[in-house]
């Protein structure tokens, strides 16, 4: 049995605990999530960097599970357009059961292993591309067989699933397992093995954002400023990274046509608009590579 189906000790008198007990067991496993996904660290690192690579040559990502571990698959690449600019069709989440499986319990839909093919080819899926099948058991065929797909196309396969030596790793160039134990109810992996998840797809995608140079710092530089909040955000950020008065911050924002990794540079290198576009293009968007391209005469 695969330990995320097991039963867990702590919680078999769950159905008698007062609420507090049971809040306070769920958050002691929950403590356990990061230790379970610690020793996957390095694999994470190279999926992270396997995917930058992918994304850098004009690769794109697709994410995909059933029930909650596609639902995740789904928020994390929903969240990277506004946050890195990122353009929606690179990194793509996919669920079985497609949109309608988002809002509703459509849990039959794991088992169909057409599906998953039919979506990727719909969508050229090719060789140069990565796909991350999430599955907590590491079982399920809808995510088994977009591995599979995936491999025999040469593309680039990495499974995240919550159980040592799953079938999901069989298919995959990178197999991510954390083993995050029984759940407090038995085989609901919606718990501690989604939680995982969810904390492996947030290093994945920051990872590599970070690698493609869409943070400065620790600045989400690379943002799209779609409302008043993140304009705000935008002025914060150039204030914190140049020195410069909010008045200044708001000037270089104009100046720059609200690209704030160009209001960085010019503020930095008292550079222009043109040396702005210029030197980031020559260094593929890396703004502190762009500056240090600039600050040596552009040689």
């Amino acid at each position: 049995m695969k330990t995320t189906e097991g039963s867990n000790a702590k919680s078999r008198a769950l159905d008698e605990m007062s609420t507090l007990d049971i809040v306070t067991l769920m958050n002691e496993e929950d403590q356990t999530v990061p230790q379970a996904v610690k020793p996957c660290l390095p694999r994470i690192a190279h999926a992270a960097d396997m995917i930058a690579s992918r994304l850098q040559t004009g690769g794109r990502v697709f994410a995909a599970g059933a029930g909650t571990s596609g639902r995740l698959a789904v928020l994390d690449a929903a969240e990277l357009p506004p946050t890195f600019s990122l353009d929606e069709h690179q990194w793509v989440g996919l669920i079985a059961g497609d949109y309608e499986a988002m809002w509703k319990p459509l849990e039959e839909n794991e088992d169909d292993r057409e599906t998953i093919i039919s979506q990727l080819q719909a969508r050229s899926f090719s060789k140069a591309d990565v796909f991350v099948g999430v599955s907590a058991s590491g079982l399920t065929p809808y995510v088994l067989s977009g591995l599979s797909y995936a491999k025999k196309l040469g593309a680039v396969s990495v499974s995240i699933s919550c159980n040592k030596e799953t079938e999901a790793a069989k298919f995959s160039d990178i197999a991510i397992e954390a083993q995050t134990g029984p759940e407090v109810i038995r085989g609901s992996t919606r718990l501690k093995a989604g939680t995982a998840q969810k904390l492996i797809l947030n290093m994945l995608s920051t990872a590599a954002m970070v690698r493609l140079g869409h943070v400065y710092q620790n600045e989400m530089v690379n943002m799209k400023l779609l409302n008043q909040k993140l304009k705000n955000r935008a002025v914060d950020m150039l204030m914190n990274t140049t020195g410069i008065s909010h008045d200044e911050a708001l000037q270089a924002l104009k100046e720059s046509r609200y690209n704030i990794k160009a209001a960085i540079f010019m503020v930095l290198t008292n550079g222009t608009l043109e040396d702005a576009d210029r030197c980031l293009s020559h260094e593929n968007g890396r703004l502190k590579h762009a500056i240090q391209y600039h600050r040596k005469g552009f040689s």
